[in-house]
């Protein structure tokens, strides 16, 4: 989440990133993990599309967040994120591949500017990959980060049951040593999952 609300702890956010990336380079089944990335605002960017954790430059990430924020495209960024690993899941399948996947939603606040997806979609898209059979298993975790009104906590607790998030984190703040808190649980989360590849079913949610 890029939007104008979260530009203060934007800094907080790249060195989070840094972290998981690096973390994951490290991993014993680095030579098997994708990333993509993407932002969003009003309108969604795709950073870079999926490719190898040991081709990820950290350095790259100090433009993550370049450019002005704005409101907040929920739906339109967790449709696109749902439909970006129907596609290229579908891409390895074909190749012969096995697949599992694990999507991570970053956000401060609540839909309010989606102007290409409604809830109905979300939901179709996130669950698609595994309805299509594409991916073995799907994990989808939502992180609400600086949740300081209740209501916002509330309304993506919801948000999460909707859609079918598999888990839930709410952060209070975006301090630097929440952030990296953060970090540890992402990327002990995709190595959790990447090891449950070929067992038919998802990873266990881990604790936060």
């Amino acid at each position: 989440d890029r939007s104008g609300s979260t530009e203060s702890f934007w800094p907080e956010m790249i060195n989070c990133v840094k972290e998981i990336v690096n973390a994951c380079k490290n991993s014993p089944s680095v030579d098997n993990l994708l990333l993509r990335m993407a932002t969003f605002s009003g309108d969604v960017e795709e950073f870079h599309g999926f490719k190898l954790f040991e081709a990820c430059d950290l350095s790259d990430y100090d433009t993550l967040f370049s450019g002005q924020g704005g409101m907040t495209a929920l739906y339109d960024a967790v449709a696109d994120a749902g439909e970006a690993l129907l596609t290229y899941g579908s891409h390895l399948y074909r190749s012969d591949f096995s697949v599992n996947g694990i999507l991570f939603v970053i956000t401060d606040g609540l839909e309010n500017d989606s102007r290409k997806c409604n809830l109905s979609h979300v939901v179709e898209a996130v669950h698609k990959p595994i309805i299509k059979e594409t991916l073995e298993s799907l994990v989808s975790i939502l992180i609400g980060v600086n949740i300081i009104d209740p209501s916002v906590g509330a309304a993506l607790s919801f948000f999460r049951q909707e859609v079918g998030f598999t888990q839930y984190i709410e952060l209070k703040d975006a301090q630097a040593n929440t952030l990296s808190r953060l970090a540890r649980f992402v990327s002990r989360s995709i190595s959790s999952q990447s090891r449950n590849l070929g067992t038919g079913s998802a990873s266990t949610p881990l604790s936060f």
